[in-house]
């Protein structure tokens, strides 16, 4: 390594430092102008306190008193807060992980989950930008500065997604690279346990990437399995109605004035860790959720069934690899209810993007527009803006060309990610090993690539 190189690389160390040195300390302020903090990590260590307490977590009355102890939710709360609150909705797997926390006080195990949740993704966004470096590091400065810079809420409230999606995104480093490949199973079993959709497609795409890649997926699906079937029997056992109570809680705030409602009007989509699946932009044209679901499913099948297609056909190799998982975690953020910080997963971009980059010729620019374009609509900073400025713009009554501007000027998000995944899946489509000089995936002393 060149003084030069060794100066820009302590430069973007640095600036990625200032970056992440925003979120946190934003994201610290924003926890503690709260009672109870912005609602994430006290909704599921209160959760997992009934569970411990031998109470049923799903049924709303029994989390309230647990609520009631802390005096942190009264009557007066708002219906997003006390929604967000005493409508438990995660799977029992999420249980298991924050047992361990749940056994100290708030503050104590608040101050030790947002260490564990800060550290994994700083190192899953520095193991995407040392990647990306490789090929562009101007290109992998740009994006990670923007990702690290606008993780504010999801700092402060201290949701599973930022773990999960550390997690997610470090497995694809180990899968990838060859390397701590027993972390990088547990990392993916973790991720997909607590949050499947969020990492179901990434783990699918290893399913289906040759057999070095499947034995991998096997193995973190067996280990997911095993701990969602010791979850479910844990919360079998002290709340037998779990199952009817979770649907019921899911049924409820995802539906008329639920804080998941994708409707037009709805709190989840004019917040700044807006709602951002394709429900959203389709709502805006038919406020009915038989309509919009419908709509959303059917165009998620073909994008999916298509993906499986070519990723079964194509010859597997590791950097062409990247293009078709930055489409599934696009096409994973518009199937179902997914908020900006899940698409914190488009950290995979950066080295798809740096790989494009390098190559020059239209394909570049594109990549580097879209990328940019996803990363900055769905960072929290940018979103908190748009909603303020945009927020009363909806008019049910407004024509066809009016709602499209509306969708066009207050979804962006969705409309970028639908964008993307099919930008990528056809990057994947264009490229073999073949033509891009690529190797299939070998163990690592044949990969030097």
């Amino acid at each position: 390594m060149t003084s030069a190189e060794k100066w820009m690389r302590r430069t973007s160390l640095a600036l990625l430092a200032v970056a992440a040195s925003i979120s946190i300390f934003w994201g610290i302020a924003l926890e503690r102008g709260r009672p109870l903090g912005v609602m994430g990590f006290p909704g599921i260590y209160l959760g997992t306190r009934c569970l411990l307490q031998g109470k049923d977590p799903y049924d709303v009355q029994q989390l309230q008193r647990v609520y009631d102890a802390t005096g942190g939710i009264n009557n007066s709360a708002s219906v997003a807060l006390r929604q967000s609150a005493t409508l438990y909705v995660n799977l029992p797997t999420t249980f298991l992980l924050v047992a361990p926390f749940a056994l100290l006080p708030l503050a104590t195990a608040q101050l030790m989950w947002t260490i564990l949740l800060i550290g994994s993704f700083l190192l899953a966004a520095l193991l995407m930008w040392s990647t990306a470096e490789h090929d562009s590091a101007s290109v992998a400065l740009l994006l990670t500065f923007v990702v690290l810079a606008n993780c504010e809420i999801v700092f402060a409230g201290g949701n599973t997604a930022g773990l999960v999606v550390g997690l997610c995104v470090i497995a694809v480093w180990c899968f990838l690279h060859d390397r701590f490949i027993s972390a990088g199973v547990i990392c993916l079993a973790v991720s997909l346990a607590i949050k499947p959709h969020d990492a179901g497609l990434v783990w699918l795409f290893f399913l289906l990437a040759g057999s070095l890649q499947r034995k991998r997926a096997i193995k973190a699906g067996i280990l997911s399995l095993s701990l969602a079937l010791i979850a479910t029997l844990w919360a079998s056992h002290v709340a037998p109605h779990w199952i009817q109570e979770f649907r019921s809680n899911l049924a409820t705030i995802s539906g008329q004035g639920g804080i998941n409602e994708p409707g037009p009007t709805s709190i989840g989509v004019n917040s700044p860790d807006m709602i951002i699946d394709l429900q959203t932009v389709i709502s805006i044209f038919a406020d009915d959720a038989r309509v919009y679901n419908t709509i959303t499913y059917t165009i998620s099948a073909v994008i999916l069934l298509a993906w499986v297609f070519v990723v079964m056909r194509r010859p597997p190799s590791r950097r062409s690899a990247w293009f078709a998982l930055v489409s599934a975690a696009a096409l994973s953020m518009l199937v179902t209810y997914h908020r900006s910080y899940d698409a914190k997963l488009l950290l995979l971009s950066i080295p798809a993007c740096a790989v494009l980059w390098t190559e020059g010729g239209a394909f570049a620019w594109t990549a580097l527009l879209l990328s940019t374009a996803g990363i900055i609509f769905t960072a929290d900073i940018p979103l908190a803006v748009l909603m303020r400025l945009t927020r009363h713009l909806y008019s049910p009554a407004a024509g066809v060309a009016t709602k499209i501007a509306v969708a066009v000027l207050t979804r962006p998000a969705p409309l970028i990610l639908l964008v993307i995944c099919l930008f990528y899946l056809a990057v994947y489509v264009c490229r073999t090993p073949k033509t891009s000089g690529e190797h299939r995936y070998a163990p690592a002393a044949a990969i030097s690539n």
